[in-house]
């Protein structure tokens, strides 16, 4: 290995320098980094292989993690040799479909094993940078973050804040349609280091093999990919979060709640012609990137506290309900999640999504 040094003092080293990087990234949220990729060192790929699944499919290399375990330090050494004088090469995915519960079957990218080792490295680093600028409602594929997490903050936001109606959106094949150089432009805010953007271009045009046939991809990045979560995050954090934390100190009169888990995301609006207002402006943001929303799952329904008096009031009948995170959500539940004070976590909701009534 590279450091004659014991495994202990090693991991210590490499923690020592992703917590320098880490703090950097909090400390100046407008520093970009030039010098990331020597943190890709052999421990870290040690260690990246470590966190792999044993028992996960091969990928066209059919190397298994027990087969690449026989002489694991050798092949570590060999392959960070190849990262960092530029020999590393990507192979493409291996497609492979599951099936969806509407019938459908969903497309999954099974990466080769080496791809997989760098991948999860690279992103143990960069997760140092964005996890500092990741916003307080995003949930999806973070550490320390779930979707019982996710549920719980909707939960708060809808119980406390003044929200009257419901925003539930679908993003369409998100993943399949990430813009490569728009998401290339996006990490260059942050990342300078060219040799890191350059492992992301190689995994982004490695292309599929499906009945080994390849076949390139010029648009989206494969969902099974190691590093695919983390881009989608990066992509929808400036796309999406940002956008949206903008649009509602400038526009908004009343409150504006959102959390997002991955690519699956619902707002919250006090009142329904700022959330008109906002599908509008928001359909024209996504497709700038490349994105769409699905029409036939993006809905406005009336919901919150105070839904149901609106309603019978109005002679319209019960709220309508919605679906997040394969849970249907609807009032009853949430009041009584709050009564019984289950699983909600008022720290989780973000202090920056409070309503300041000086706007009015």
């Amino acid at each position: 290995m590279e450091e004659h040094t014991d495994p202990t003092q090693s991991r210590a080293a490499v923690s020592q320098g992703l917590h320098r990087v880490r703090e950097a990234a909090r400390r100046d949220k407008g520093l970009k980094f030039t010098a990331l990729l020597h943190h890709v060192n052999e421990r870290l790929l040690l260690d990246s292989f470590h966190l792999l699944k044993k028992e996960a499919a091969p990928g066209v290399d059919d190397m298994t993690w027990k087969e690449y375990e026989q002489g694991v330090e050798e092949r570590i050494a060999d392959l960070h040799g190849r990262v960092h004088r530029g020999a590393y090469r990507a192979q493409p995915s291996r497609r492979v479909y599951i099936p969806k519960p509407d019938g459908r079957q969903r497309p999954l990218g099974i990466a080769a094993l080496e791809d997989k080792i760098v991948q999860q490295a690279v992103a143990t680093v960069l997760n140092q940078i964005y996890e500092e600028d990741f916003l307080g409602f995003s949930y999806g594929f973070r550490p320390g973050r779930g979707a019982h997490d996710a549920l719980d903050a909707l939960t708060v936001a809808i119980m406390t804040k003044k929200v009257g109606w419901i925003r539930d959106a679908d993003i369409r094949v998100f993943f399949d349609n990430i813009s490569h150089e728009k998401l290339i432009e996006l990490m260059e805010v942050r990342i300078a280091d060219q040799r890191i953007i350059r492992l992301i271009r190689k995994w982004l045009k490695a292309g599929v093999s499906e009945d080994g046939q390849w076949s390139e991809t010029k648009i989206g990045t494969p969902q099974g990919a190691v590093i695919s979560p983390l881009l989608a995050n990066i992509y929808l954090h400036y796309v999406l979060d940002q956008w949206v934390m903008q649009w509602r100190r400038k526009n908004a009169f009343g409150d504006v709640v959102i959390v997002r888990y991955a690519d699956d995301f619902v707002l919250g609006f006090q009142h329904r012609k700022e959330a008109e207002r906002f599908l509008e402006q928001l359909r024209k943001r996504m497709a700038d990137y490349g994105l769409e929303l699905h029409s036939d799952k993006t809905r406005l329904i009336q919901f919150g506290r105070f839904a149901a008096e609106d309603r019978k009031r109005e002679g319209k009948g019960k709220p309508e309900t919605f679906d997040f995170l394969g849970f249907d959500q609807w009032r009853r539940r949430m009041v009584s999640l709050v009564q019984d004070k289950v699983s909600i976590r008022l720290r989780l909701w973000p202090t920056y999504l409070r309503h300041d009534p000086q706007k009015r």
